[in-house]
């Protein structure tokens, strides 16, 4: 009993910080143009990973983006700055985004 217990405890705390991140996204609307593994309008989050693995100025890059938007990257239709996002919240969100494989 007890170790199933500690098995489920970590799953938990794995999976805790993911989730949060996940949730911060969702709540700051980002999922309304981006899904973790498919294109809506925006890319993939795992795409962005992807793309972005090794790159050692991607997360403050991929912040910047957040909070002021972009465009050219991905395609034609640009990002639109998300005013809702702290510059704070938008590293974190890019920190979780470039951890997804």
């Amino acid at each position: 009993m007890k170790r199933a217990l500690l098995i489920m405890a970590a799953m938990a705390a794995i999976s805790a910080p993911a989730m949060a991140d996940e949730a911060l996204a969702k709540s700051k609307n980002c999922m309304a143009c981006h899904a973790v593994d498919k294109k809506l309008v925006g890319p993939a989050y795992k795409d962005v990973a992807k793309k972005y693995a090794g790159d050692a100025k991607a997360a403050d890059m991929l912040a910047a983006k957040i909070v002021k938007g972009g465009s050219g990257v991905w395609g034609a239709i640009p990002m639109p700055a998300n005013t809702q996002v702290n510059p704070a919240e938008a590293k974190k969100l890019a920190t979780w985004v470039l951890s997804l494989k």
